[in-house]
Parts: C-alpha cells; sequence; structure tokens
C-alpha cells in the first residue's frame, strides 16, 4: 500500500518530466521544511537524469526572517533545465517570477574533501564563476509563498537556469555588486545587490557545498552551484527579453513567453 509520500512524490516526478502541472499537493509538505526536504529527496531519488549542480534557495534574509526559518535550504538542478543565455522559456500561471544570482562552477575534487568548507578556504574548490538567471515557479496550481516548504517540496520551485558567460574565478568583493534585471518592452527594471543573498554569494555556496557533503553526494564531475537572488523575486510583468546585469560579471538573457 502507497503511503502519501509515496503517491504524491509520484505525482511530482510526473509533472516534472513530463512539464505540466498538477492540483495542489497536500498541506503537510508545504508548510514544514523538514517534510518538504523528505519529499524533495524521494523525488530526486526517482529522476533519472544528470544533474549538472545545485541551488540555493531562501537566501534574503529579510525572508528568512519574516518566514521564521532559521536557514536557506538546497535543491538539485538537471542538465534538462541548464540553458545558455538568451534561450526562450515558456511560463505559465504557475510561475513565480524571475531571479538574478552569482553561480559557480565548482571542481570534482570537492567530493573527495573530508575537511569543512570555510570562507578561508573556499576559494581552491572554485574553478569560474558567471551570471545567471532563473525562472521560478512551481508544478502545481497553486500561487505565492508562504513558507521554504512551499518552494522545497516541489523540486526547490526551479524550473529554468540561463548562465551567461563564465569567468575564471578570482577574489573580488562579491558581497557589494550592484545587480539589475529589465525587460525593456513593458518598462520593467529591478535594482538589487549581492548583498542580500545570505550575507554573500560565497557564503551562500559555503552553505550549499556543505550541506551536500552532509547528505553524501557525489556527482564525480564538476558542477554549479546557484546562489539565490539578488534582486528577489521579480514577478514577470510581460513576454519578451529580460536582461540581468551584474557589475564585474557581465550580463545574462533570457527571452519569456
Amino acid at each position: 500500500m502507497s503511503t502519501l509520500l509515496e503517491k504524491t512524490s509520484n505525482k511530482l516526478v510526473k509533472a516534472f518530466l513530463e512539464n505540466r502541472i498538477i492540483k495542489q499537493i497536500p498541506s503537510k509538505y508545504s508548510t514544514k521544511l523538514s517534510e518538504a526536504q523528505k519529499l524533495r529527496k524521494l523525488c530526486e531519488s526517482k529522476i533519472d537524469l544528470p544533474i549538472i549542480g545545485f541551488k540555493a534557495a531562501g537566501t534574503g534574509i529579510p525572508l528568512i526572517k519574516k518566514l521564521k526559518e532559521k536557514e536557506p535550504f538546497y535543491a538539485s538542478v538537471y542538465k534538462i533545465n541548464f540553458l545558455k543565455s538568451g534561450k526562450r522559456v515558456k511560463i505559465n500561471k504557475a510561475t513565480l517570477g524571475i531571479e538574478l544570482e552569482v553561480c559557480y562552477k565548482v571542481k570534482k575534487s570537492f567530493f573527495y574533501s573530508k575537511e569543512t568548507v570555510t570562507m578561508k578556504n573556499i576559494s581552491k574548490h572554485i574553478t569560474h564563476m558567471a551570471p545567471c538567471i532563473e525562472v521560478v515557479g512551481y508544478r502545481q496550481r497553486k500561487k505565492g509563498i508562504t513558507s521554504f516548504a512551499d518552494l522545497c517540496s516541489d523540486f526547490g520551485a526551479n524550473i529554468k537556469f540561463l548562465i551567461g558567460s563564465a569567468k575564471k574565478y578570482k577574489k573580488i568583493n562579491i558581497g557589494n555588486l550592484k545587480t539589475n534585471i529589465s525587460n525593456k518592452k513593458v518598462n520593467q527594471s529591478v535594482d538589487g545587490n549581492t548583498n542580500t543573498v545570505y550575507i554573500n554569494p560565497l557564503n551562500s555556496l559555503r552553505f550549499v557545498l556543505n550541506k551536500v557533503k552532509k547528505d553524501k553526494i557525489n556527482l564525480d564531475k564538476d558542477f554549479w552551484v546557484f546562489t539565490g537572488s539578488s534582486v528577489g523575486v521579480v514577478p514577470i510583468k510581460g513576454k519578451g527579453l529580460y536582461k540581468g546585469k551584474i557589475d564585474k560579471l557581465g550580463t545574462v538573457k533570457a527571452i519569456i513567453y
């Protein structure tokens, strides 16, 4: 006899693989983060597709405080949802919005390292950095965010990731870079700063790497980590070209339709 957890995971996995929307899942998985984590991990275990990395979610400190959470969480990112800058992304009524973030490419040797990742030793694990747009949304007929469990239970609510040109990693003041995402066609422009991302994107990366290590995950290849939005979740006001810019890192584009 299938449990509620098993049945719910099967429905979500099918929705993920078929790129469609289902009715809202039971509320127990969207109110408590510990229950949402169980569902996310079970769903991910049932998907036999290449993983290219991980995303940090819930990295905005004001949001953490508002929703009375203790820390962010992470979710796997699949190759099928990883696109080059300028590609087209189809949205639907369950799409929450668009984000602009810093992402890092991490050496596979990280998986063989025994030490805890700290801000002092993190640089040795990184090869590249890049600007990234994430389109976020559910696979359920629901709107808004009432808790991190909302996002976590639904694969971290990640739909697509579009990555700009990657630069070789070097130490810069990553905690204070101006960012902007805009769509000229609908006269929408939102400014941000990397200092809104869990102190800074490098600290967000540290958080994810230590969680991945704790969960004993091993991809055996270089991988990407997406560190969280510098502009919050920006509502998509219209179709067309969205352009994101992060000072010192460059630009990234997504065509929303």
